[in-house]
Protein backbone atom coordinates (compact mmCIF):
# COMPACT_ATOMS: atom_id res chain seq x y z
CA UNK A 1 0.00 0.00 0.00
CA UNK A 2 1.39 3.43 -0.95
CA UNK A 3 2.43 5.89 1.73
CA UNK A 4 -0.04 8.68 2.50
CA UNK A 5 0.80 12.28 3.26
CA UNK A 6 1.02 12.83 7.06
CA UNK A 7 -1.41 15.75 6.75
CA UNK A 8 -3.98 13.56 5.01
CA UNK A 9 -3.46 10.88 7.64
CA UNK A 10 -4.03 13.43 10.42
CA UNK A 11 -7.27 14.73 8.93
CA UNK A 12 -8.46 11.20 8.19
CA UNK A 13 -7.95 10.14 11.81
CA UNK A 14 -9.59 13.37 12.99
CA UNK A 15 -12.61 12.70 10.79
CA UNK A 16 -12.95 9.17 12.12
CA UNK A 17 -12.73 10.47 15.68
CA UNK A 18 -15.43 13.06 15.09
CA UNK A 19 -18.00 10.91 13.29
CA UNK A 20 -17.45 7.55 14.95
CA UNK A 21 -20.24 6.55 17.36
CA UNK A 22 -19.57 6.94 21.07
CA UNK A 23 -19.87 3.83 23.20
CA UNK A 24 -21.78 4.45 26.40
CA UNK A 25 -21.26 2.25 29.39
CA UNK A 26 -23.08 2.76 32.64
CA UNK A 27 -23.35 1.58 36.17
CA UNK A 28 -26.65 1.75 38.03
CA UNK A 29 -28.18 0.52 41.26
CA UNK A 30 -31.21 -1.75 41.31
CA UNK A 31 -33.16 -2.32 44.50
CA UNK A 32 -34.57 -5.80 45.07
CA UNK A 33 -38.15 -6.11 43.88
CA UNK A 34 -37.82 -3.27 41.36
CA UNK A 35 -37.29 -3.03 37.59
CA UNK A 36 -34.95 -0.88 35.51
CA UNK A 37 -35.63 -0.11 31.83
CA UNK A 38 -32.91 1.10 29.45
CA UNK A 39 -33.71 2.06 25.85
CA UNK A 40 -31.45 2.26 22.82
CA UNK A 41 -32.49 3.72 19.46
CA UNK A 42 -31.21 1.22 16.87
CA UNK A 43 -31.40 1.63 13.10
CA UNK A 44 -32.91 -1.15 11.01
CA UNK A 45 -30.44 -3.91 10.02
CA UNK A 46 -27.82 -2.64 12.49
CA UNK A 47 -25.81 -5.01 14.64
CA UNK A 48 -25.93 -4.50 18.40
CA UNK A 49 -24.07 -6.13 21.26
CA UNK A 50 -24.34 -5.75 25.01
CA UNK A 51 -22.86 -7.13 28.18
CA UNK A 52 -23.85 -6.80 31.81
CA UNK A 53 -22.48 -7.93 35.14
CA UNK A 54 -23.45 -7.63 38.77
CA UNK A 55 -20.82 -5.96 40.94
CA UNK A 56 -19.70 -8.47 43.53
CA UNK A 57 -20.28 -7.00 47.02
CA UNK A 58 -17.69 -9.38 48.48
CA UNK A 59 -14.58 -9.59 46.31
CA UNK A 60 -12.92 -12.98 46.41
CA UNK A 61 -16.19 -14.78 47.10
CA UNK A 62 -18.97 -16.04 44.86
CA UNK A 63 -21.80 -13.62 44.12
CA UNK A 64 -24.76 -14.37 46.44
CA UNK A 65 -27.90 -15.74 44.80
CA UNK A 66 -29.86 -12.80 46.17
CA UNK A 67 -27.80 -10.47 43.92
CA UNK A 68 -28.62 -12.32 40.70
CA UNK A 69 -31.31 -10.81 38.50
CA UNK A 70 -33.41 -11.37 35.39
CA UNK A 71 -32.63 -9.69 32.07
CA UNK A 72 -34.73 -9.32 28.93
CA UNK A 73 -34.13 -7.39 25.70
CA UNK A 74 -37.10 -6.69 23.42
CA UNK A 75 -37.72 -4.93 20.12
CA UNK A 76 -40.11 -1.98 19.61
CA UNK A 77 -42.77 -4.56 18.68
CA UNK A 78 -42.20 -6.74 21.73
CA UNK A 79 -40.05 -9.42 20.09
CA UNK A 80 -37.71 -10.97 22.68
CA UNK A 81 -34.06 -11.05 21.52
CA UNK A 82 -32.50 -12.02 24.84
CA UNK A 83 -33.88 -13.47 28.06
CA UNK A 84 -31.94 -14.77 31.07
CA UNK A 85 -33.18 -15.60 34.55
CA UNK A 86 -31.23 -15.53 37.81
CA UNK A 87 -27.87 -14.54 36.32
CA UNK A 88 -24.97 -12.41 37.50
CA UNK A 89 -23.35 -11.80 34.11
CA UNK A 90 -24.33 -12.18 30.49
CA UNK A 91 -24.02 -10.94 26.93
CA UNK A 92 -26.32 -10.56 23.95
CA UNK A 93 -25.83 -9.84 20.26
CA UNK A 94 -28.28 -9.58 17.38
CA UNK A 95 -29.06 -7.72 14.19
CA UNK A 96 -32.09 -5.47 14.48
CA UNK A 97 -34.90 -6.43 12.11
CA UNK A 98 -36.82 -3.25 12.89
CA UNK A 99 -35.68 0.28 13.62
CA UNK A 100 -36.72 2.04 16.81
CA UNK A 101 -36.29 1.94 20.56
CA UNK A 102 -35.09 -1.41 21.89
CA UNK A 103 -35.58 -1.99 25.62
CA UNK A 104 -33.29 -3.79 28.06
CA UNK A 105 -35.22 -4.74 31.20
CA UNK A 106 -33.40 -5.62 34.45
CA UNK A 107 -35.50 -7.06 37.26
CA UNK A 108 -34.17 -7.92 40.71
CA UNK A 109 -36.24 -10.54 42.57
CA UNK A 110 -37.86 -9.44 45.79
CA UNK A 111 -35.72 -10.06 48.86
CA UNK A 112 -36.03 -9.39 52.56
CA UNK A 113 -34.33 -7.46 53.90
CA UNK A 114 -34.17 -5.25 50.81
CA UNK A 115 -30.76 -5.03 49.12
CA UNK A 116 -29.24 -2.72 46.51
CA UNK A 117 -27.61 -4.44 43.53
CA UNK A 118 -25.02 -2.55 41.45
CA UNK A 119 -24.95 -3.50 37.76
CA UNK A 120 -22.42 -2.53 35.09
CA UNK A 121 -23.96 -2.40 31.61
CA UNK A 122 -22.52 -1.64 28.17
CA UNK A 123 -24.59 -1.45 24.99
CA UNK A 124 -23.06 -0.83 21.56
CA UNK A 125 -24.75 -0.67 18.17
CA UNK A 126 -23.82 0.05 14.57
CA UNK A 127 -20.15 0.57 13.81
CA UNK A 128 -19.33 0.65 17.53
CA UNK A 129 -20.52 -2.96 17.84
CA UNK A 130 -17.67 -4.29 15.68
CA UNK A 131 -14.50 -5.56 17.30
CA UNK A 132 -11.89 -3.86 15.14
CA UNK A 133 -8.94 -5.34 17.01
CA UNK A 134 -10.09 -8.82 15.95
CA UNK A 135 -10.57 -7.62 12.38
CA UNK A 136 -7.00 -6.35 12.27
CA UNK A 137 -5.62 -9.51 13.88
CA UNK A 138 -7.49 -11.92 11.61
CA UNK A 139 -6.83 -10.06 8.40
CA UNK A 140 -3.22 -9.14 9.12
CA UNK A 141 -3.85 -5.76 7.49
CA UNK A 142 -1.99 -2.54 8.04
CA UNK A 143 -3.22 0.16 10.40
CA UNK A 144 -3.96 2.54 7.56
CA UNK A 145 -6.15 -0.04 5.81
CA UNK A 146 -7.93 -0.67 9.08
CA UNK A 147 -8.64 3.04 9.53
CA UNK A 148 -9.95 3.25 5.97
CA UNK A 149 -12.23 0.27 6.55
CA UNK A 150 -13.51 1.85 9.77
CA UNK A 151 -14.14 5.09 7.92
CA UNK A 152 -15.99 3.26 5.14
CA UNK A 153 -18.24 1.42 7.59
CA UNK A 154 -18.86 4.64 9.51
CA UNK A 155 -19.90 6.47 6.35
CA UNK A 156 -22.12 3.53 5.39
CA UNK A 157 -23.74 3.64 8.81
CA UNK A 158 -24.35 7.39 8.49
CA UNK A 159 -25.73 6.86 4.99
CA UNK A 160 -28.18 4.22 6.26
CA UNK A 161 -29.22 6.45 9.15
CA UNK A 162 -29.85 9.35 6.78
CA UNK A 163 -32.20 7.14 4.74
CA UNK A 164 -33.87 6.04 7.98
CA UNK A 165 -34.36 9.68 9.02
CA UNK A 166 -35.67 10.49 5.54
CA UNK A 167 -38.26 7.72 5.84
CA UNK A 168 -39.29 9.07 9.23
CA UNK A 169 -39.54 12.55 7.72
CA UNK A 170 -41.83 11.25 4.95
CA UNK A 171 -44.00 9.55 7.57
CA UNK A 172 -44.23 12.79 9.55
CA UNK A 173 -45.11 14.75 6.39
CA UNK A 174 -47.89 12.28 5.58
CA UNK A 175 -49.15 12.59 9.15
CA UNK A 176 -49.09 16.40 8.93
CA UNK A 177 -50.96 16.36 5.62
CA UNK A 178 -53.60 14.02 7.05
CA UNK A 179 -53.91 16.21 10.15
CA UNK A 180 -54.25 19.40 8.08
CA UNK A 181 -56.88 17.72 5.90
CA UNK A 182 -58.93 16.68 8.94
CA UNK A 183 -58.59 20.16 10.45
CA UNK A 184 -59.73 21.76 7.18
CA UNK A 185 -62.75 19.43 7.02
CA UNK A 186 -63.58 20.15 10.66
CA UNK A 187 -63.23 23.91 10.09
CA UNK A 188 -65.51 23.76 7.05
CA UNK A 189 -68.13 21.80 8.98
CA UNK A 190 -67.84 24.25 11.89
CA UNK A 191 -68.41 27.20 9.54
CA UNK A 192 -71.41 25.46 7.96
CA UNK A 193 -72.90 24.77 11.37
CA UNK A 194 -72.37 28.39 12.46
CA UNK A 195 -73.95 29.71 9.26
CA UNK A 196 -76.89 27.32 9.66
CA UNK A 197 -77.42 28.41 13.27
CA UNK A 198 -77.21 32.10 12.24
CA UNK A 199 -79.73 31.54 9.41
CA UNK A 200 -82.06 29.70 11.79
CA UNK A 201 -81.83 32.57 14.31
CA UNK A 202 -82.59 35.15 11.61
CA UNK A 203 -85.59 33.11 10.42
CA UNK A 204 -86.83 32.75 13.98
CA UNK A 205 -86.51 36.51 14.65
CA UNK A 206 -88.24 37.35 11.38
CA UNK A 207 -91.10 34.99 12.19
CA UNK A 208 -91.38 36.49 15.70
CA UNK A 209 -91.52 40.07 14.41
CA UNK A 210 -94.08 39.09 11.74
CA UNK A 211 -96.31 37.51 14.37
CA UNK A 212 -96.05 40.65 16.47
CA UNK A 213 -96.77 42.67 13.31
CA UNK A 214 -93.59 44.65 13.78
CA UNK A 215 -92.52 44.03 10.18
Amino acid sequence: MSKLNPTILFYLCLTITLISPVVHSMRFNLQSGTTKYITEDIVDRSMTVGKYSVVNPNEGFAIPDSYKNNVRVTSPHGVIYHHSNHVATGTFAFTANDGGDYIACFWAPDHWPSIMVAIEFEWKSGVAAKDWSNVAKKGQIEIMELELKKLFDTVTSIHDEMFYLREREVEMQDLNIATYSKMATFSFLSIMVCLSVAALQLWHLKSFFERKKLL
